[in-house]
């Protein structure tokens, strides 16, 4: 069973607690983050507004993600990244102890809730890739692609729980939300600090600069771990309909904060049914296929829950346009912690997040922009037909993606 082949090793067995911990506690701040700013605006301003400064939170995420990625990678692959986990984590407690004190102001304004959702991706930038970069130190390489799996499937667990319990809190009070993720940071917290591992590279000469150049070109030059990383990036940031699921919880499909709950599970849902399957039964070969297959679901799913206007259909499609989702992570990251040399890890597993980022956060703001043009459902259909889009390119521009067939490392 890969269960206990996976979970027999300690610091795994740690690591995978504190990662759905923590995803959990994440994707309850997420939703009261993005409930609160919603519900703030709609006060004085009209939907499309409210929807541009939802929009504008992925924005403000991003940012720092995209300055300090890169450097953080570096540092990654020069520190204990056990070492630089716990403090991250510390910081994403005290920011979100800060979130759960301004819940208490009767008139909150925007601009600090903008500020702190900027400064948790200022310490995130540097805690995932050493999250990313430890896990392949913690079992056998005979157990690897299952330990990622599981890895995954820790992630999507929380983004089941974290959505479902947020939208649940928010209904009762933005202050709850916040104040349950700041315990299940101190949780998660508290999980790194029993870990024994502190995985540390082999030290590096040279300056931060050179080694961000040197992982750089080690990225460019293997085409398909750059295709699949990038064609991830775009689609997700044309075809996420996450950032506008508070205005079709509200407007939309009128369900409220519950509704809104669900449908930001509804996705990891499907995510976690998939990776499940791939835990005991991991995807070994036709691995571009497979992803650009995922990725075209992904679009023409996020079309159908788009035009929907009925609850049941919307869950449906994000149930699968998450299990499409789960298969291009599940390739993506197998890419990054299998194939990629540990002497890069931390380098390219920096550049996947800034990546990720880039297509949540970035995709968010993505999505903003497009409904104050388009209007929401406008918005979300043009994400759709881009992540086609895209698909199709990258089909043609990338052919050694196209005909990858094992996830083993290729002739550069």
């Amino acid at each position: 069973m890969s269960f206990r082949q996976v979970f027999r090793h300690r610091d795994f067995a740690l690591m995978w607690t504190q990662r759905l911990i923590a995803n959990t506690a994440l994707m309850v701040q997420s939703v009261a983050i993005g409930w609160q700013v919603y519900t703030i605006a709609r006060q004085t301003r009209g939907i499309e507004e409210s929807s541009f400064l939802i929009g504008m939170i992925g924005l403000a995420q991003f940012l720092p993600i995209f300055i300090c990625s890169l450097f953080a990678g570096a540092v990654v692959d020069q520190h204990k990244r056990r070492t630089i986990m716990a403090f991250s984590i510390g910081g994403q407690i005290l920011c979100t102890a800060l979130l759960t004190l301004l819940a208490l102001q009767p008139h909150p304004s925007l601009a600090p809730l903008f500020f702190l959702a900027a400064a948790m991706n200022v310490i995130r930038a540097f805690a995932m890739p050493a999250s990313m970069a430890l896990v392949p130190t913690l079992v056998p390489a005979d157990v690897l692609s299952k330990a990622i799996a599981w890895s995954s499937i820790s992630m999507l667990f929380g983004k089941i729980v974290g959505p479902w319990l947020g939208g649940a809190l928010c209904a009762m009070s933005v202050f709850a939300a916040y104040a349950v993720s700041t315990i299940g940071f101190a949780l998660a917290w508290f999980c790194i600090l029993l870990m024994r591992s502190d995985a540390k590279p082999q030290r590096k000469t040279g300056s931060h600069p050179e080694m961000v150049r040197e992982g750089l070109a080690y990225l460019w030059s293997n085409k398909i771990l750059f295709g699949a990383i990038s064609l991830d990036l775009l689609a997700v940031f044309f075809g996420g309909a996450t950032a506008l699921l508070p205005v079709y919880a509200r407007d939309i499909l009128q369900v409220g904060a519950p509704g809104f709950g669900l449908l930001r599970s509804a996705a990891s849902i499907g995510g976690l049914i998939t990776l499940g399957m791939l835990a005991f039964k991991p995807i070994s070969r036709h691995a571009g296929p497979w992803m650009l297959g995922a990725v075209a679901i992904f679009g023409l799913a996020t079309i159908v829950f788009a035009i929907s206007g009925q609850f049941w259909i919307s869950m449906l499609m994000l149930v699968v346009l998450g299990a499409a989702d789960s298969i291009s992570v599940f390739i993506r990251q197998t890419l990054v912690q299998i194939v990629t040399p540990d002497q890069f890890r931390g380098r390219v597993s920096a550049v996947a997040s800034m990546f990720i980022s880039a297509s949540n956060d970035l995709g968010e703001f993505e999505s903003g922009v497009a409904a104050r043009l388009l209007g929401p459902i406008g918005s979300v259909i043009f994400g759709g037909v881009g992540s086609l889009i895209i698909t199709g390119l990258w089909a043609k521009l990338f052919p050694n993606l196209r005909k990858a067939d094992r996830l083993e490392m290729p002739e550069l």
